[in-house]
This record gives structure tokens, sequence and C-alpha cells, in this order.
């Protein structure tokens, strides 16, 4: 399912104009990637929890030449399944 076939879905389950569906769920993700921004985590209970992980900075190296590289730190967006969602998968 991509994002078009996830609006779409919306607006035939909640009765929306695909108008509004597209602002909710365009909503929804700038709510969670703000929250991730600021560092904060989003927990939906039954559905799973967003959260970031930090990442350290090392050293790798060049795939084409071999030579030694310095990898920057960084930050990760992680997102952990709950309970309600991994029982409704299997």
């Amino acid at each position: 399912m991509n994002k078009q076939e996830l609006i779409a879905t919306v607006a035939d389950t909640s009765g929306l104009v695909r108008g509004d569906a597209v602002k909710a769920v365009e909503a929804v993700f700038d709510a969670i990637s703000a929250a991730l921004k600021k560092g904060d985590e989003v927990r939906l209970v039954g559905f799973g929890t967003f959260s970031v992980s930090k990442r350290k900075a090392s050293t790798g190296r060049n795939p084409r030449t071999g030579e030694p590289m310095t990898i920057k730190a960084s930050s990760q967006p992680k997102f952990k399944a709950g309970k309600g969602l991994k029982d409704s998968v299997n």
C-alpha cells in the first residue's frame, strides 16, 4: 500500500471527502515527524512506538577504493510494533 492508497482507504472507511482525507493523513505524518524532530517519542497504544535512535560516529571503508572514511554521527527514526499490530498480522 502506498500513500495514495492509504488516503483512499481513509476516505472510504471514515466517510471523509478525499481532500479532507489527504489533510488528515498529512497532519498525522507531520505530527509524528515534528515530535521525532524534537526528540520525543510517539506512542500509539495497540499500534506501536516511533522513536529516535542516536548513532555514534564510526569509521568505515569506501567500497570502491577500500580507503578508510569517517561516518558522521546521526539520528535515525525507529518503529517498534505494538502487541495489537503484531497480533493482527499473525
